[in-house]
Order: structure tokens, then sequence, then C-alpha cells
């Protein structure tokens, strides 16, 4: 039985060493890019996001080392920039600590936290949320994931930071290498209460629920097969490598100019051009 205050993916979190310039990285590949947030002072961490519909990507950085982002500062120090977690979309956090916690896994939280917005008419207001986390030892395929309960969903998904040029609309995949796919996805598939499902290459697929983005782990060597002629320098052998995003490809290869690689019906920015994640843009 599927979790019931859990629904499928909410956001991918891409670490960066620069916030700042990992912004300005974005918003050269198309993607509108809001305005700097700054979370709570405990949290130490500051962000920009890129909305779609429904789920959006998190740029996250470091301003102040605290205590609750040791793991991120340990995560650039060991692989460098990339996907470092995965967020759920909470319908109730409080519930869904319990729900997890009836599952055998400890939560971390929930937590509550805000930012402050600038809404387009220049008027300042917060986004809220509330947050728990699996224990940060469960990461399957060395992804950790939370889930994410949206407070103010009007203050995060803006209409005018939602329209890219490069024509993206919304997540499809979440890819994770992995020596072992199956091990991976299974023990992903255990946190969330979702059977796995094999895929005609080797790789293992878990839907995340609803109909959002699926995970889907496989060997570099799965990879590079699937995304032929695209250079895969810098990601892990274990670890999130990339984002499947549904778009417009005539928007996207005017966008991307030389920077995208096509590969079979793909439009791909190697991992080395875009912060240590592979992005590949498929039709919406």
């Amino acid at each position: 039985m599927a979790l019931k205050n859990v629904v499928g993916i909410d956001h991918a979190v891409v670490m960066v060493k620069d916030l700042d310039k990992a912004a300005e990285n974005y918003k050269r590949l198309g993607f509108t890019v809001s305005p700097r947030g700054t979370h709570s002072a405990h949290m130490g961490s500051g962000n920009y996001t890129i909305m779609f519909d429904p789920d959006y990507m998190e740029l996250l950085g470091v301003l102040t080392p605290t205590e609750h982002n040791a793991p991120a500062r340990a995560f650039l120090d060991r692989s460098g920039e990339g996907i470092e977690r995965i967020a759920f979309t909470a319908v109730d956090s409080a519930e869904g600590a319990e729900e997890i916690r009836a599952r055998g896994y400890t939560p971390v939280g929930p937590t509550d936290f805000e930012r402050p917005v600038t809404l387009p008419n220049g008027s300042i207001s917060a986004a809220k949320f509330r947050t728990f986390q699996w224990p940060t030892a469960e990461a399957p395929g060395g992804v950790r994931i939370f889930a994410c309960q949206h407070k103010t969903r009007e203050t995060v998904w803006i209409p005018e930071l939602m329209t890219h040029a490069n024509g993206a609309k919304r997540l499809r995949q979440v890819l994770i290498v992995s020596p072992d796919p199956a091990t991976d996805a299974a023990h992903l598939s255990k946190m969330i209460d979702i059977p796995p499902r094999n895929e005609t290459d080797g790789a293992v697929a878990v839907p995340s629920g609803g109909d959002r983005a699926d995970f889907v782990f496989l060997t570099r060597e799965q990879l590079g097969k699937r995304y032929g002629g695209v250079p895969l320098d810098g990601l892990p052998d274990r670890g999130g490598a990339g984002l499947v995003i549904a778009a417009d490809l005539a928007a996207t290869a005017k966008s991307l100019g030389g920077t995208g690689v096509s590969s079979g019906g793909s439009i791909c920015v190697p991992p080395a051009a875009a912060n240590g994640t592979l992005l590949a843009f498929v039709k919406a």
C-alpha cells in the first residue's frame, strides 16, 4: 500500500558550490529562474527555483555552515555538484512522518521553515514549508529523499516563472546511476511502498506516485547507451545523474543552440555544462 500522505516527486535538488553563478548558468540554458531565496537561519542555505507544472528544480547552495546543512556540505566535498536529494509532495508532513515511522523509519522532523519571496508586482511575501526526511543513511542510489508540504503554493508556483525559453514543461524521470540498479531500486521501493518496474534495457524504474516523474536506476554503461554521444564526464559511479524534462523540442533546440547534443529523440545538456546534472529534454 503506497503512502497516503506522500505523493509523487515534488522537486529535484541540485547542490551547487556557487549559487549565483549556477543561476546565471541555468538562465543561459533557457530556464526562467526565480529571484534568489534565503532559508531560515538554522538551515543556512539559499536557493533559486525553476518552476514547472506540477513540479520544479531547485538550485541549492550553502550560505552559512549549520548542523542542518552538514549532509549537503559533505555531499559537495565528496561528489561535487549535482543531484543531492529528491523531494516528494507531502499532503500532511506530520502524518506522513508517522506513516514512515510505522514502516520502521525514524523520521527527521517535521521541520517548519520559510523564505522571503519577491512577487512580480515587487511586493514581498513568504514561501512557507513543513518538511520531513527519511533517515539520512537511507539514501537509495546515494540520493537522499524527503517530503515537502507547501503551505503557500501561491508564492512558489508563480505563473510568470513557469514559462521557459527552452520549452521545458515538467519532469519525466530522475536518473540515478548505480553499480547495482536492482538493489538500489528495491531500497527506494520499500521506502515509499511502490513496486519497481523493469525496463527493456535492464534499468529499473520506480514510479514516484500519481502522474509524477519516475525514478530510473541504471548503470553508467546503460546511461551511456541511452544517451549516446553525450559526454558524461563528472558523474558519480553511484548517485544522482540527470533529469529527463518534457519540453517543446523546437524551443529547446533554438534556445540551447550549440550547447545541446542530439541523442536519439532527446536534446541533452552534458553534466559538465549543467552543474553536474545531465539534462535530457524529450518531446512533451
